[in-house]
């Protein structure tokens, strides 16, 4: 692939961006991908991007969005960090591939799965759910040496019934994963492992379509329902009602610094479209939820959410502007234009705008205009684009 690099800003401001992208940035939740958490605060600068379009793979510098590397895919992929600051998990026919960015090449590591999905990174593990076979795989986040040709060990745990499902293990071992089969989802469980066998700890079929999920300060994980959202925190659930009878969060967007999970918001089930005008704010110590209606123009995706700098949100809208909002208030506190207004896509998996952190850089693409841009969020300003010839898709950043 033909591409071109141009510098938006001085080299001092370039210089500035590489001091501060630098923290390690969780996936981004989406059909198939897990909630997102806030960049930690600094990380080194040598890890890089991964861009998805069709039939391919191009992998860019960091600060200056160079494209380093290419590699040939299936005609979709979804891509996926496995938390190591190194490789991204990208979804193929075959299960889980590891790509390996500073080499950069896909590799021929591939954890197996029918139908893979959610990839869940946090305290040192990186889990892998197989929607095909209810599989949940678990596996040390830093456990792929570079340049490996084995898989390291895993361990695994087999739902009763395949799902869309999602797992994540938190600090003391305890499993939370979905409970659902081919008629739906219901609710999630925790358990414990015990030799060859698991214990269940505590359960809850309070969330139906339940959909994916983020862990907020004092690890306090959060899963969306169709109804509402279901904590787990102090080794129980806790179920949170919607204001509206279908009031679906299917998205969480959190910190794990900050109580407050923003979460996406849907009320009307037979809307159409992908696009959403409505955030949840969920108070994850004051066990509350509140939904916040954003101003006309201030329409997003699922791809279009991250957290960043001092825990606030960061919404990518279709009028091309990121808008800054406050978590603590709800308020919209900033916006600085970055792409061209856009329109919101005919599928969930066709390109449309997407937005990742890392540290106080913003990654954003722009398909129109086969664009992928490095976003100062702290300033507002644009210090690095890259022209790809193709549209860019699936967009995940291994910075660790």
């Amino acid at each position: 692939m033909k591409r071109h690099t141009r510098l938006i800003a001085a080299a001092a401001a370039l210089a500035g961006a590489a001091l501060v992208t630098t923290a390690c940035a969780s996936p981004p939740a989406a059909p198939g991908a897990s909630g997102t958490s806030a960049p930690k605060a600094e990380a080194p600068a040598e890890g890089r991007v991964a861009v998805a379009y069709e039939n391919g793979i191009a992998v860019l510098d960091p600060q200056t969005l160079e494209v380093v590397g290419e590699v040939a895919t299936e005609a979709f992929t979804r891509l996926n960090p496995f938390g190591d600051g190194r490789h991204i998990a990208v979804t193929t026919s075959q299960g889980f591939q590891l790509l390996d960015t500073a080499a950069p090449e896909l590799t021929d590591l591939v954890f197996g799965a029918t139908t893979p999905g959610h990839v869940v990174i946090h305290h040192g593990r990186t889990v892998l759910f197989d929607d095909g076979t209810g599989t949940t795989t678990i596996v040390d986040t830093d456990a792929i040496e570079p340049g490996a040709t084995e898989l390291p060990e895993t361990e695994t745990y087999a739902a009763d019934a395949a799902h869309h499902g999602v797992s994540i293990v938190l600090e003391d071992g305890t499993l939370l994963t979905t409970v659902g089969d081919e008629t739906g989802r219901t609710g999630a469980v925790a358990l414990h492992a015990h030799d060859d066998h698991w214990d269940e700890a505590a359960s809850s079929d309070a969330c139906p379509g339940i959909h994916g999920e983020g862990t907020a300060a004092d690890e306090v994980a959060v899963f969306g329902c169709e109804n509402g959202a279901l904590l787990y925190k102090d080794g129980g659930f806790v179920k949170l009602t919607a204001p509206d009878e279908y009031g679906r969060m299917g998205n969480a967007y959190v910190s794990e610094t900050s109580p407050i999970v923003v979460g996406d918001y849907k009320s009307d089930p037979d809307a159409e479209g992908y696009l959403l005008g409505a955030v949840t704010l969920i108070d994850t110590a004051a066990e509350t939820l509140e939904v916040v209606e954003l101003p006309d123009d201030v329409r997003f995706t699922y791809r279009d959410v991250a957290r960043g700098p001092e825990d606030l949100a960061y919404i990518l809208a279709t009028d091309g502007a990121i808008h800054v909002l406050d978590p603590a208030t709800g308020e919209l506190v900033d916006a600085f234009d970055v792409i061209d207004p856009w329109e919101g896509p005919a599928e969930w998996q066709d390109p449309h705008p997407s937005i990742k952190v890392a540290g106080d850089i913003a990654y954003v693409t722009e398909p129109s205009s086969n664009a992928v841009h490095a976003i100062d969020l702290t300033t507002g300003e644009t210090v690095a684009s890259v022209e790809l010839d193709a549209a860019p898709n699936e967009l995940a950043v291994a910075l660790g």
